[in-house]
């Protein structure tokens, strides 16, 4: 089997932190080339996938989330309770509920 020297240009930041990753895979930066190569036959493409996210991240979401509830929290001016006052707070609301449907015979 014969074979060519095939030349690729790539910013030199981006190859040593590809080679210090094939590196602690045990494999050198001219093998790994190879292996997608030979992958990208096999699979008569590119070997991962390379399609756009139809929705946006979970975790982007959930930050959004987490940031608007914060916001609320500041709003209402519940930020800075600790867990025991979020906790007394829970009992209180709990025992009005109960008082009030002790008394409407629920």
């Amino acid at each position: 089997m014969s074979t060519s020297v095939m030349q690729v240009r790539v910013d030199d930041d981006l190859r040593a932190k590809a080679a210090a990753v094939y590196d602690e895979l045990g494999i050198d930066l001219p093998t790994a080339i190879r292996m997608f190569l030979k992958r990208s036959v096999v699979v008569n493409g590119v070997p991962f996938s390379m399609t756009l996210p139809k929705q946006e991240y979970r975790a982007e979401r959930a930050i959004r989330a987490v940031q608007s509830l914060s916001e609320a929290a500041q709003q209402n001016g519940t930020a800075d309770m600790s867990l025991d006052e979020i906790n007394a707070e829970i009992a209180a609301s709990r025992a009005d509920r109960a008082s009030r449907n002790a008394r409407n015979g629920a």
